[in-house]
């Protein structure tokens, strides 16, 4: 894993720009650095997997075990989510409508392919499923609500890349070459390959990118008028899954899903 770039101190960030509070933002980044599956972290882990100085850690630690956001176990000396974050997620998911106008179009999908059929948004430089729905059949990997999938190497990541307006894409993708360092210029050819993909079909291909048992094809929700980007996949077992099947069946089958998504939204609109 690579170090990520410590938050600019007090110093320097109001200088570029005097709006932006480095305390808040280093008190997200340290909520950031919790993994799914990874119950408990120390000051020092924190201060290691965010470039924050371990006094500063401390602080922030304590300040957020206050408002509810951390949970403090005096016997590790460690930490874990609390409460608060919960209900912010919660609060996030209710908010997103497109969840309970989506997921019917994606179970039927799901169950009539035997896939998982995943929506997904974007933080930083990862993917979130906001909703996730399965066929009823054997899968190779499950992953629910809350799950975080590398942008770099998977389709709905790539997917979403090609939603956005060229200028914000150009950013994103400076943002992974510095995260990925001498990985970036193999990712790079795989995300161009998925543009190239795109422009054809209207969909994104990842065969074994991520995972090398898992095969998935993907496309953006452009929403608002570009305003807002999410990006819906369908995924499952590789050898299942066949080039050949992805881009004749199920891509342009999940290209209607997205039309219908999109048309429930325009219509609940009023537009």
């Amino acid at each position: 894993m690579n170090k990520p770039a410590p938050v600019e101190d007090e110093q320097t960030a109001p200088a570029k720009d005097r709006n932006f509070v480095t305390a808040l933002a280093r008190g997200l980044e340290l909520l950031r650095a919790f993994g799914t599956g990874e119950e408990y972290l120390g000051n020092a882990e924190l201060s290691s997997r965010t470039g924050i100085p371990r006094p500063t850690v401390s602080r922030l630690t304590y300040t957020l075990t206050q408002l509810g956001y951390l949970r403090h176990n005096t016997r590790l000396e460690k930490y874990r989510l609390g409460p608060g974050i919960l209900a912010l997620g919660y609060r996030f998911l209710a908010n997103q409508g497109i969840r309970e106008i989506a997921r019917p179009f994606m179970q039927q999908f799901a169950e009539a392919t035997d896939c998982n059929v995943s929506l997904g948004a974007a933080d930083k430089t990862d993917m979130v499923y906001i909703e996730s729905c399965h066929g009823s059949g054997p899968l190779i990997v499950r992953l629910d609500v809350g799950s975080r999938l590398p942008m770099a190497t998977t389709a709905i990541g790539r997917a979403w890349l090609c939603g956005l307006p060229e200028s914000r894409r150009e950013a994103i993708l400076a943002e992974l070459a510095r995260e990925h360092g001498s990985d970036w210029p193999t990712l790079e050819k795989g995300i161009r390959r998925s543009q190239e993909e795109y422009a054809r079909y209207g969909f994104c291909l990842s065969e074994g990118d991520w995972q090398s048992q898992i095969s998935a094809v993907a496309t953006p929700l452009i929403l608002e008028d570009g305003a807002e980007v999410m990006a819906i996949n369908c995924g499952g077992a590789a050898h299942r899954l066949s080039h050949s099947i992805m881009v004749d069946n199920l891509g342009p089958r999940l290209k209607e899903v997205a039309r219908r998504i999109l048309g429930e939204l325009q219509h609940g609109n009023g537009r």
